[in-house]
């Protein structure tokens, strides 16, 4: 996306880019919208190393001990910012394209 053109108010909205957007062929996704992690989600998937309070434990390329699953966020950190959740999925965003360009 990119900012528009101002409207009447002055605001500029945004619009799509062309030949921006890449779809990709995923298993799954889980998105995580709250102030806490979902229990639910790290013991579920069996051998996935826990953090404390049951978050799940990455390294610095936001990878868990399962090298397919990338983590961010308040189930990394427990309660965290927007601006460190949005950190956490730009770094694990470059390392699922690094490791997919292999």
């Amino acid at each position: 996306m990119e900012l528009g053109e101002p409207d009447a108010s002055g605001r500029r909205s945004p619009i799509p880019v062309e030949g921006k957007i890449v779809t990709r062929d995923i298993d799954m996704a889980i998105v995580a919208v709250g102030v806490s992690p979902n229990p639910l989600v790290p013991k579920s998937v069996k051998g996935l190393e826990l953090g404390r309070k049951n978050t799940i434990a990455v390294n610095e390329q936001m990878q868990s001990s399962i090298p397919t699953i990338f983590a961010g966020g308040d189930i990394v950190r427990g309660g965290a910012t927007v601006i460190l959740a949005m950190g956490d999925g730009r770094r694990a965003a470059a390392a699922m394209i690094n490791m997919l360009s292999k």
